[in-house]
């Protein structure tokens, strides 16, 4: 498969699921296209040991768990009040506090219930993350239970 093949197929899936870990649009488009920076250097290495999709998921989710912990050792000085955040009051209200619940959970929960947003099979989500089908199943009712417990919170529907 061609690059520009794999990017068409693949940029909405990744850029949601960068959206899913950091809950900004900016920074999730950086990501999105840092992980397609890695996918076009590392292409011809790709050895399909797993679905191509795997492993860009695999890249993606690396990248966004980097991007975390260096915002970890480099905490964000606080933005002025004053600047607005203009691109994110285009998405609907309630998939803006559903991007913001995602962002809130553990890492790990974060990866599983993005791709699970994104359709990737159970299998699959299970070799991206290191765990077992069955455990992969458990965390998403697991999940799926916290979101509509904070969309119940939140009055949202």
């Amino acid at each position: 498969m061609e690059f520009e093949e794999i990017y068409k197929i693949y940029w909405d899936r990744i850029f949601r699921l960068c959206m899913g870990f950091v809950n900004d649009y900016d920074a999730a488009q950086d990501l999105a296209q840092e992980t397609f920076i890695i996918v076009w250097q590392k292409l011809e290495a790709f050895r399909n040991e797993s679905a191509i999709g795997t492993w860009i998921f695999r890249i993606a989710s690396n990248n966004c768990l980097r991007q975390i912990e260096k915002q970890k050792r480099f905490p964000k000085s606080d933005l002025s009040i004053h600047l607005l955040e203009e691109k994110q009051t285009s998405l609907e209200p309630q998939i803006q506090f559903l991007y913001k619940c995602i962002a809130e959970l553990p890492e790990t929960e974060r990866i599983i219930i993005s791709l699970e947003l994104e359709d990737v099979k159970q299998a699959e989500i299970a070799k991206i993350v290191g765990l077992s089908e069955a455990n992969v199943r458990v965390k998403i009712h697991r999940i799926k239970e916290k979101l509509t417990q904070k969309f119940k919170e939140n009055g949202q529907q």
